[in-house]
């Protein structure tokens, strides 16, 4: 029996082929997003795969640090390591290389970013993603503006927005709780939050039960949430962050009327490098994420951003209609040519004699997977 190992078909765990058709689908895809962003005055940047290990991974990035494949640079003898996440690069680039210039800085981004181990419920340890960063202000219309642009982005890649629900929390909230619990109660108080179990955490939530509960309980529809916020008895040092978070929610829904918006005040799993207001993009046609962004401190500035999934995005689109495949002479000329692909036809020739018969032209048509062939002086349907 052939050893796997020998096997020249086999690829990494997590690395995978795009073939065409699925290649051409993703450039499509990641082009509309970059188009949006563009159209709402977010710049495209693009750092580099690699970076030295000390400044990829240093102040939030070091919550990545874990997840980066690292090798040694031949030239300086340093560590490098492949960029798990681009959102830390962005925030880099708009202190070293654009502190000057104005704000509100909106950048975009596009690229592909490796890890270590599997993230979510996704196998692939090679992702694309593309996003944007509104750098500079912190405020509830901030926030809005990163969700709105964001709808924007989905809705032209084809995503349905009927099936499309913006996730928001505070992971701040249950930091704060969780840091001022006994250690010996942590864990299990940790645990029975991630599980949303009322009764185990009132079990182990100390004097914060009955704020924890309350939390715990608002989770649901924007509506349902923002009313069972405001009557919560939030003590002062966590006032903040429900404000925040309830007034981010109020600003979504003025500037996206109709988009589907859930809160999750006790949602805390997955965010590495957030400080505030974080967002998750889900869609019922998918198990998986679309996108994950919030709030973070870009060197001393407040920044928000949102990371979106083209691959996941494309899974979850309605299907695209592909550009129509002619078949066309070797030697038909470049006018004819464009003619037809100003018509939206994709040109196949097939590098063989042209056959004299048309029943000959749609069988070489039909090998070539074109359901339409250059016959009488004009594309005309062979298959």
């Amino acid at each position: 029996m052939k050893s796997s190992e020998n096997n020249p078909a086999l690829l990494p765990a997590g690395f995978f082929d795009l073939l065409p058709g699925e290649a051409t689908a993703e450039a499509r895809g990641l082009r509309s997003i970059m188009d949006v962003l563009a159209a709402y005055g977010y710049e495209r940047v693009r750092p580099p795969l690699l970076e030295f290990e000390e400044s990829l991974l240093s102040a939030g990035g070091a919550a990545l640090s874990e997840q980066a494949f690292r090798i040694m640079d031949p030239t300086s003898h340093r560590m490098m390591a492949l960029r798990p996440d681009m959102t830390t690069q962005i925030a880099r680039m708009s202190q070293v290389r654009l502190g000057e210039r104005a704000r509100p800085l909106r950048l975009s981004y596009s690229g592909e970013c490796v890890v270590i181990g599997s993230q979510g419920r996704d196998s692939a340890r090679q992702m694309l993603q593309a996003g944007l960063e509104l750098i500079g202000p912190d405020s509830p219309a901030a926030d809005a503006e990163v969700v709105a642009v964001s709808v924007a982005a989905l809705e032209r890649v084809g995503i349905d927005l009927s099936e499309v629900s913006f996730d928001i929390s505070m992971p701040t909230l249950v930091w704060r709780i969780l840091e001022v619990c006994p250690p010996e109660r942590r864990p299990a108080l940790a645990e029975a939050l991630e599980r949303r179990d009322s009764a185990a955490i009132a079990k182990h939530g100390g004097a914060d039960s009955a704020l924890l509960v309350g939390l715990a309980e608002a989770s649901g529809p924007a509506n349902h949430a923002l009313a069972a916020l405001t009557k919560l008895d939030v003590p002062s040092g966590l006032r903040a962050d429900v404000e925040r978070l309830v007034a981010s929610a109020r600003a979504i829904m003025a500037r996206v009327p109709g988009l589907s918006l859930t809160i999750d005040p006790i949602e805390c799993r997955g965010w590495r490098y957030h400080t505030g207001l974080c967002m998750a993009v889900y869609s019922r046609r998918s198990h998986e994420e679309l996108g994950l962004g919030g709030r973070y401190m870009a060197g001393q500035e407040p920044a928000c951003g949102l990371t979106l999934r083209p691959q996941a995005l494309l899974r979850a689109a309605r299907p695209q209609e592909k550009a129509p495949r002619c078949l066309v002479p070797d030697t038909l000329d470049d006018g004819a040519l464009h003619t037809l692909h100003g018509q939206g036809y994709v040109t196949i020739a097939p590098h063989a004699p042209w056959p004299a018969t048309q029943e000959g032209v749609k069988a070489l048509a039909a090998r070539h997977r074109c359901k339409n062939a250059w016959m009488e002086g004009k594309a005309v349907q062979a298959v």
